[in-house]
């Protein structure tokens, strides 16, 4: 957004401590075809920027959501099911194939744009999360991440170091047998034998994608509410979900 708002101001501007997510390339990318001069020190997190009193058209391609992506990741992890995923960018989730990697999931990297996820043992492995800036794990798969480490072999710790106050779907998940306590900004999490179908509220995007992977890997039937948090993120989920075999309805109240 601030790079946006200073596209027209043709003084030199800096942001300091910026975010360096392929998104936000990809913006810098549009802005100076565009015609703002954009000079980013990676190692400092800053950007000077010279904009234009009048901007060109442009011609970019939106890259793919990475967040999505990895978000059906872990449902095929979470469910013991093979997923092939694609039109992806590989490279800009790597954090995220390691630590599936390491909860016990094959990764067949088939090209740059697709892969296949699926199980290669018979349980999920606990893990150590931190959330950090870009390139580390992304602050937006911890939800989703949750959900899977709610029955993994083992106790699994997450650390979120981004955002304050978002680990609401905590409590959602509890209402489905999950394990989880929280101490400030760290939440552990005692992997169960199985979730059970409960109703819960989505509180956030990302903790409703959360709770949709849980609900898909709990014994009977689960009602997400407050699904309007989902669909800032995710188009048309229950179609997608839908095709790879889910049994999903959306239903209006």
């Amino acid at each position: 957004m601030s790079f946006c708002m200073l596209s027209t101001v043709e003084d030199e501007s800096i942001l300091r401590n910026i975010a360096l997510e392929p998104e936000v390339i990809n913006l810098v990318d549009a802005l100076r075809q565009m015609g703002v001069l954009i000079e980013i020190d990676e190692s400092e997190r800053t950007a000077k920027i010279k904009g234009k009193k009048e901007l060109k058209g442009f011609d970019i391609k939106v890259i793919p959501d990475r967040i999505e992506a990895g978000t059906f990741m872990v449902l095929a992890l979470a469910t013991g099911s093979k997923i092939n995923i694609v039109n992806l960018n590989v490279n800009h989730i790597e954090s995220v194939l390691q630590k599936l990697e390491i909860a016990g999931a094959k990764i067949d990297i088939l090209s740059p744009d697709s892969v296949l996820v699926y199980p290669k043992e018979d349980k999920i492995n606990p893990l150590y999360i931190e959330t950090l800036e870009y390139p580390g794990f992304p602050t937006d798969m911890q939800a989703q991440f949750m959900s899977l480490l709610s029955i993994a072999d083992g106790e699994s710790t997450i650390v979120e170091n981004i955002f304050e106050n978002r680990f609401q779907h905590a409590q959602e998940l509890a209402r489905m047998g999950a394990c989880i306590t929280i101490h400030s900004k760290t939440a552990y999490v005692k992997g169960v034998k199985s979730l059970k179908g409960a109703e819960v509220f989505s509180t956030d995007l990302r903790a409703s994608a959360g709770l949709v992977i849980a609900g898909l890997m709990a014994e009977g039937k689960s009602i997400i509410r407050n699904i309007y948090h989902l669909d800032r993120g995710y188009d048309h989920i229950e179609q997608k979900l839908e095709k790879i075999g889910a049994k999903v309805k959306r239903i209006n109240f």
